[in-house]
């Protein structure tokens, strides 16, 4: 086939320029008008559509602007259910592409879409074009989707990609669902706490000194706090959020990152809910991966970066590497001794009656059985104690602001 430089106009009015790949010059015209542009000027050239493609994308994410594009995760799980729709419907993957772009939306999803497009029309696969947003586009999905390619099953892999990442965000969901009330308890009190002690402590704190009332030790206490507060507060609260921001970078990498994480895997219940969400997303992720075609050794490489915990993720790419066979794999995840004895034993099963998948689909199930039950015992252990913590605080600085009043009530009764 022939390449052909192309300039045209946008339905905007806007220019565009680029290479596109057909049999002969009337071939191109058409793919440029499927693409929903205006030719000008159509020529053949010498430069491929690669080569003319990496230029346009390396001047483009030199820029910045490419490299900005992101899909939420929102927006990835409705992209990649309403492209899985249209394939298993028979259109072509460019034409899908092309109906979902033809919405022209200005957000980084429309973006997104219209550029895949443009390299589908241009011959490359599709798992080659997701691979310019790695930011959107995991590791994992653009293998299942190489994966079906590969055997000729684009509308299925696809489809496996929209039920992995639905349970994804179904179980991140769940977690987020559960610890929302806390959260407000936690906002709601400290809020009530800052206002008593911010306004409502420095008025009483004038009328105690103008009644010249001998003042408790809890009063004086509280009065103390509160002028504390009033006068170093903001002072107090840019030193909090500045230790915050430190703490955030210090765990973002590097030793502290590893020590925070595994300090984490070691709070109670709290560890549990973290485990038991790694176990399930890890034995979920290499099932897809494996009933998709792909391999051992490449499929626990994918698993390893999508692991959010780097302590699990490490002991994976361990085990990836004491693999010696190619596909048994529940010996060397049992040398590092993170993952618990149930997964190992049921890997081991799957392994010897040939059905990984069917081993992994068992794990997926029982611990995501068993996060669904620590979230709920978080739920059910934190509200009350968050509610008694509140009331607590707010119950002492009134009895303090109390005391001096009885003491004086009583003095007048005497």
């Amino acid at each position: 086939m022939a390449h052909f430089k192309y300039i045209g106009r946008s339905k905007k009015g806007e220019r565009v320029e680029g290479v596109v790949e057909s049999n002969d010059r009337a071939g191109a015209v058409r793919i440029i008008e499927s693409m929903g542009h205006i030719p000008v000027s159509v020529s053949e050239t010498t430069r491929t559509h690669k080569q003319n493609g990496e230029d346009k994308k390396r001047f483009k994410f030199e820029l910045g602007f490419q490299r900005k594009a992101k899909m939420k995760l929102q927006d990835l799980l409705l992209f990649s259910r309403e492209l899985s729709d249209l394939v298993a419907s028979g259109m072509t993957i460019g034409r899908a592409l092309h109906t979902l772009a033809a919405r022209k939306d200005e957000s980084a999803v429309g973006r997104i879409v219209e550029t895949l497009r443009d390299e589908i029309v241009q011959g490359t696969s599709l798992s080659d074009a997701l691979e310019l947003f790695p930011e959107t586009f995991s590791s994992l999905y653009v293998n299942l989707v190489r994966a079906g390619e590969a055997s000729g099953n684009l509308p299925g892999a696809l489809e496996n990609v929209c039920i992995h990442y639905e349970r994804v965000h179904e179980a991140k969901g769940k977690v987020i669902g559960a610890l929302m009330y806390p959260m407000i308890v936690v906002i709601v009190g400290l809020g009530a706490v800052i206002f008593l002690m911010a306004v409502i402590v420095p008025q009483f704190s004038v009328t105690f000194e103008e009644m010249g009332a001998e003042l408790p030790g809890p009063t004086l206490a509280l009065m103390a706090i509160s002028g504390f507060v009033t006068k170093y507060g903001i002072i107090v609260a840019a030193l909090i959020f500045g230790a915050f921001l430190g703490f955030k970078k210090w765990t973002s990498h590097g030793k502290g990152q590893e020590l925070w994480h595994r300090t984490q895997l070691n709070i109670p219940i709290m560890g549990g809910i973290i485990t038991n969400n790694a176990y399930a997303h890890f034995s979920r992720t290499f099932g897809t991966l494996l009933q998709n075609g792909v391999s051992v050794l490449p499929a626990l490489g994918i698993v390893q970066k999508t692991i959010d915990n780097v302590v699990i993720s490490s002991e994976i790419g361990k085990a990836r590497d004491r693999v010696t066979d190619g596909a048994s794999i529940s010996k060397p995840l049992a040398q590092g001794k993170i993952f618990p004895r149930l997964l190992i034993d049921m890997l081991a099963v799957g392994e010897e009656t040939g059905d990984m998948a069917g081993a992994l689909s068992h794990i997926t199930r029982r611990y995501d059985a068993e996060l669904d039950r620590m979230v709920k015992t978080c739920t059910t252990v934190l509200e009350p104690l968050l509610l008694v913590l509140v009331a607590f605080l707010v119950g002492a600085i009134a009895v303090s602001l109390l005391l001096p009043v009885l003491t004086l009530t009583d003095n007048l009764h005497m």
